[in-house]
């Protein structure tokens, strides 16, 4: 995706010398955003920036600034050729957001800034991403870390978290061992999405799970979940990252047989479940730490089934 689309020089594009990142719109539209959300849009401001400099410019040596209707239609199109509707729009949403930042900067005019993003989504068909996992296929996964060493115990408690708050895996890493009130049976989310805190629960068996780990991890002061050399030794001073999740669920899997998914798929899990419980939306919505029960409705996967016994319920 390297088609020079401006029929201007790629120069003409570029900014002429470095800004502060504090004034910098793309900077300043990433800055932002919680770590996963900032890798995904860093990649799709720098694939829009390639497209319109033929590969010259990344976000953020682009002047966002000089950008005008003719460029965003154009990188529209491009899009639209290469990618699926659903991945292009969200990069185009990305590209509307950097220039939302260009304009609150006073770097483009009103009129200008209007028009630039006057362009419509990508219209297509839209496949549910990512699925529900059942009850079988997560008691599989926990049985795979059945045994009393370190590392088995730290991915039990990991597992158990997962499902039973729905954590984006960004939120899980971040977990200290401070966090965790057994009291109250909580955990305190300290930097969720966007910097917003908020408190979850354990249900009795993911706190079982918790409890196991803990004996071996100890009191001392750092992450909750930490790295384990593979001959046992615990890294209490270094937390997981979050691609460290997604080794170890695609590792249980395999070991378990469970069909591939991903770990946001436990978070779709868990507020596809209290759904089907009959928990309220805005409940399950402060749960996940959504900002609207918009977001939260899109993370149903109940399927046609509860909705065909929902209206058997109805009466005459």
């Amino acid at each position: 995706m390297s088609t020079q689309l401006d029929s201007q020089l790629p120069d003409s594009l570029k900014l002429r010398e470095p800004i502060p990142l504090t004034v910098h719109p793309a900077a300043v539209y990433l800055s932002g955003l919680g770590d996963g959300s900032q890798r995904t849009i860093r990649y799709a401001l720098n694939t829009i920036a390639g497209l319109l400099t033929a590969g010259e410019c990344d976000a953020l040596t682009l002047d966002w600034t000089k950008l005008r209707y003719h460029h965003t239609a154009a990188v529209r199109v491009a899009l639209m050729k290469k990618l699926s509707p659903v991945t292009a729009n969200k990069m185009l949403s990305a590209l509307r957001r950097v220039l939302k930042e260009v304009y609150k900067l006073n770097g483009m005019d009103g009129d200008s800034y209007n028009k630039a993003i006057d362009f419509p989504n990508i219209e297509g068909v839209s496949e549910d991403r990512g699925r529900s996992l059942s009850s079988e296929e997560i008691t599989s996964l926990l049985e795979t870390c059945n045994s009393d060493n370190a590392m088995d115990l730290r991915d039990g408690a990991l597992i158990a978290i997962l499902r039973g708050t729905g954590l984006r895996r960004s939120e899980l890493v971040k977990l200290a061992l401070r966090d965790w009130s057994p009291n109250n049976e909580s955990l305190m989310v300290r930097r969720g999405k966007r910097g917003k805190g908020r408190m979850v629960y354990l249900s009795g068996e993911a706190i079982c799970y918790l409890e196991r780990w803990l004996e071996v991890r100890g009191c001392e002061p750092g992450p909750l979940l930490c790295r384990i050399w593979k001959g046992g030794k615990l890294q209490l001073d270094k937390p997981m990252n979050s691609d460290a999740v997604w080794r170890i669920l695609k590792k249980r899997a395999s070991q378990a047989g469970v069909e591939s998914f991903s770990p946001h798929d436990f978070r779709r899990t868990f507020c596809s479940d209290l759904l089907d419980a009959g928990v309220d939306i805005v409940t399950v919505q402060k749960l996940a730490g959504h900002a609207s029960p918009v977001t939260t409705a899109k993370y149903d996967r109940r399927g046609e089934e509860t909705k065909r016994k929902a209206v058997q319920k109805l009466g005459f």
